[in-house]
């Protein structure tokens, strides 16, 4: 089963470059200096909060069955 999720990545220009974060996930956002850099480095935030949440997850878990989507 593949699962499909769509999520909404917000950009603002600042005074210093640009911000963005996915509204749906609190603590996925980053900075950067172009448009560009920000989409990448919102993606690599993306990727490194759900697998912390994930490895929290299975700790937290670990006694009991689950599983994965």
């Amino acid at each position: 089963m593949e699962a499909s999720v769509k999520l909404t990545a917000v950009f603002e220009q600042v005074p210093e470059g640009y911000i963005g974060y996915v509204e749906e996930i609190s603590g996925v956002n980053t900075q950067g200096e172009t448009l560009e850099e920000v989409k990448v480095n919102l993606v690599e935030a993306l990727q490194s909060v759900l697998e912390a949440r994930r490895e929290l997850m299975e700790k937290e878990l670990s006694d009991k069955p689950y599983n994965l989507l």
